[in-house]
């Protein structure tokens, strides 16, 4: 099975007389036509709002399409919201979701205006000392034990660091309540990448019943509740895709049976999606540097795990598009490497390809979050363009690729810094 890449070779080749390989390309169109499936699978919560992941894809052009669409933004660090206000998100359209929160982050939160996610108990002191507390805030969810769905086990979330026990949750709530605060937030992630579309209606019971007992024991408004992520997407050709639609009407029947009869109906429901959002409609787009042949069969690319660390880091797989070869048969085994000086710079083992040949052009999928923004720098590696392929077709860049002169810019403080420029 293959997968369709959103360009093709002609149009690859245009943009690199413009932007040379390797560089993130994003797809306006599927991004916008996704934004809306997203909102059609929840109209039925009149309050239901996409947080989008900032960590996902932390570009303003990306984070204005979306804004464009409906969505605001969920941000974890100060820089993050520093882009957010940059792009006229305002207030409630920024949620922020931290931990370890320096103080420096939870004051920009707080002067945003953002709705706050505390992730501990003891942040309820540290929020009003070092900032105050909002009439609306929002606690953070960590029912410990494993989280199964069916017989499969889905994650841990006894072994995360984040989120409250529910002895915590009813305290916060109480003493924050104390405080001055009037409505409440709830928040949980309790799986990552699942495909399965029966993890939503999960979390979302899970989290229902979880508002019903604080409701009951504190007295406090329940204003929201937050899914968080984890809904995946079929990075390899053989996997389910994520269906939004059905997932939203399984949340919707859970919303029902739960929070209506206890006089709950009126929660929004949030959700902060990062790689559902953006993951297929991003390509890495590179160009074949070298063979090599010798136990195996290797084809070197012009990028490298600094420009995508997804299959070094956690051996994932990103299926791989020869532009012009589409109908070729694959009948090659290669692997697919970049330039770092680690074996593990790799972004397929043993793939079944065409046969590839130097100058040929190859799309890497479903880059579009977790891509440029997980890159570094390491072997003095330069960090990648982005583009965005818009809806008529033409293109723009969005982030020029780095320099020299970037990778040595916090040199200067140093008397290295006039050589590193060129000078004496």
């Amino acid at each position: 099975m293959q997968k369709v890449p959103f360009i093709t070779l002609e149009q690859a080749q245009q943009i690199i007389a413009d932007v040379p390989t390797p560089f993130h390309l994003y797809d306006e169109k599927g991004i916008r036509e996704n934004a809306r499936r997203l909102y059609k699978a929840f109209s039925w919560n009149k309050g239901f709002k996409e947080y989008f992941a900032v960590k996902a894809t932390p570009n303003p052009y990306i984070l204005k399409i979306l804004q464009e669409e409906g969505c605001g933004v969920d941000c974890s660090s100060y820089t993050e919201l520093m882009l957010s206000e940059a792009c006229d998100f305002k207030g409630h359209e920024i949620m922020f979701s931290s931990n370890v929160t320096p103080v420096e982050d939870m004051q920009k939160a707080y002067e945003l205006g953002a709705y706050i996610n505390l992730d501990d108990y003891t942040h309820v002191e540290f929020l009003e000392r070092v900032a105050g507390i909002p009439e609306t805030v929002c606690c953070r969810y960590n029912p410990g034990g494993v989280f199964s769905l069916g017989n499969g086990i889905m994650d841990n979330p006894g072994e995360a660091k984040y989120g409250m026990s529910e002895v915590q949750m009813e305290s916060a709530f109480k003493k924050l309540m104390a405080k001055g605060a009037k409505r409440f937030g709830i928040h949980a992630f309790l799986a990552s990448n699942t495909t399965y579309n029966e993890y939503y209606p999960t979390l979302a019971g899970i989290l229902f019943e979880l508002a019903v007992r604080l409701n009951k024991a504190t007295g406090a408004k329940i204003a929201f509740i937050n899914l968080s992520g984890g809904v995946g997407v079929d990075y390899a050709p053989y996997q389910p895709a994520s269906d939004i639609m059905a997932i939203g009407e399984g949340v919707r029947k859970k919303f029902e049976e739960i929070l209506v009869p206890a006089g709950l109906g009126d929660v929004a429901l949030f959700t902060e999606l990062g790689r559902f959002m953006l993951a297929p409609y991003g390509h890495l787009v590179a160009t074949v540097l070298h063979e090599k042949h010798i136990q195996k069969d290797y084809v070197g690319l012009d990028a490298c795990a600094a420009n995508l660390m997804r299959p070094a880091m956690y051996g994932s797989y990103h299926h791989i598009t020869v532009l012009g070869k589409e109908d070729e048969p694959c009948d090659r085994i290669y692997d697919v490497t970049g330039g770092l000086c680690e074996n593990n710079d790799k972004f397929a083992i043993d793939r079944p390809l065409p046969k590839i040949e130097v100058g040929d052009v190859l799309v890497l999928h479903d880059t579009g979050a977790h891509g440029f923004s997980m890159g570094y720098n390491y072997n003095g590696k330069l960090r990648s363009a982005e583009v965005l392929l818009k809806e008529d077709g033409t293109h723009e860049l969005i982030r020029r690729a780095e320099t020299a002169d970037d990778y040595f810019a916090t040199f200067d403080c140093t008397p290295f810094w006039p050589r590193l420029h060129g000078g004496q």
